[in-house]
């Protein structure tokens, strides 16, 4: 995992906007509809190229393959884990849509097809994981990007997902989850990627799953997924894993949100080398605050988001700046790699940002970076 030794170095937080064609052949195979097998792996491939060439046209560091071939950042398991059968039609609704139901009239269905868990999950399809690295590997070595991350489905996240018939516990089901999900996590690091966790369930799960049990219940759970996930990541240098943890994708109130410091110390219990917090938006820009009770580990790396994914805003440099040197002041300067709140593609074709808009965002990212490098380092 590469640090910021000389100047602040810059990436975001993995899915960007699938371009139109490629989202028309994602929607069909969704709907069990035909999607001619080659010419979808072959458009992938192309977009994968496209979209890493835009992020280093833009100046990003450490890129990502956007999460060009998947309908969503956790639903891409249903093809990757044997085990899921049938469709869980149940909505997954969180408490803003509860305390404010005018705005709640307001906001789009999630695109999701979400199963359950009815048998013994193993990890199947190795040839679509190796697709994706080898597509990832392929358009950083022709674009000459400095390094590349690939996001990966939370244990947590799969769990709340995709509900348990199968499993005697949930104890047992995360563990079982962790035994196949570890094919993946090996994989992508032995390719030479950092692995990114994806655990919006570590923040946004308090007003989502557990939106009606105690703060106590919510961290006895999450503190039980952390340590399946780190069963999980046995044996995978720390330096290859980086994890992220947000309040949910969405432009809404948030005003149920956990407090930062409330879970800091489950975030800080993952075996990993970098932690991706939210830290742009309204509702957390005020947490950088945490880091100066809370001591980031020695020779760990924070990844504060300093541009927002739910804003068509594009952040002015300055203000890029400024929150970058917040936290350079708090935790040393070469252990902040500057990032984004969330992804800009979280499921495709769904987000607040409108595609023209995230260029130009990633580009304010790293012309705030370049900005806070030169005060940093003089």
């Amino acid at each position: 995992m590469k640090r910021s030794t000389d100047r602040i170095l810059t990436t975001h937080t993995g899915s960007l906007p699938r371009p139109a064609d490629l989202l028309e052949m994602i929607r069909a195979n969704v709907a069990g509809d035909t999607v001619d097998p080659a010419a979808f792996a072959a458009r992938v491939k192309s977009a994968v190229r496209e979209t890493v060439e835009k992020q280093v046209e833009a100046g990003i560091d450490v890129v990502s393959d956007g999460e060009m071939g998947k309908p969503s950042f956790a639903t891409y398991i249903n093809d990757r884990l044997a085990g899921l059968g049938g469709v869980n039609p149940a909505p997954r609704p969180h408490k803003d849509l509860f305390a404010y139901p005018g705005w709640a009239t307001t906001v789009p269905p999630a695109v999701m097809v979400r199963r359950f868990c009815q048998g013994e999950v193993a990890y199947q399809n190795q040839e679509a994981l190796q697709a994706d690295i080898e597509n990832l590997n392929g358009a950083i070595a022709s674009t000459g990007a400095a390094e590349g991350f690939m996001p990966c489905a939370s244990l947590g996240i799969i769990a709340d997902v995709v509900v348990n018939q199968h499993y005697p516990s949930e104890r047992a089901y995360l563990y079982a989850l962790a035994d196949a999900m570890k094919v993946e996590y090996r994989a992508v690091a032995d390719a030479g990627l950092v692995i990114q966790i994806d655990a919006p369930d570590a923040a946004m799960g308090r007003h989502l799953q557990f939106r009606d049990e105690p703060l106590e219940v919510f961290r006895r759970e999450t503190a039980q997924r952390v340590e399946a996930l780190n069963h999980a990541l046995a044996g995978i240098p720390e330096e290859q894993i980086r994890y992220h943890i947000c309040w949910g994708n969405y432009e809404g109130p948030h005003s149920f949100d956990v407090p930062l410091a409330d879970v800091v110390d489950l975030l800080l219990a993952v075996n990993a080398g970098a932690y991706s917090v939210e830290a742009a938006n309204p509702r957390h820009a005020h947490e950088w605050r945490v880091w100066e009770d809370v001591k980031l580990p020695e020779g760990k790396v924070l990844i504060p988001g300093v541009i927002d994914s739910t804003t068509n805003f594009i952040e002015h440099p300055e203000v890029v700046a400024d929150r970058i040197e917040q936290f350079a002041r708090i935790v040393g300067k070469e252990n902040v790699v500057a990032g984004t709140d969330c992804g800009f593609g979280t499921s495709a074709g769904r987000s607040a940002v409108h595609p023209e808009l995230v260029w130009p965002k990633l580009a304010a990212l790293t012309e705030g970076a370049k900005l806070a490098s030169q005060r940093l380092w003089g």
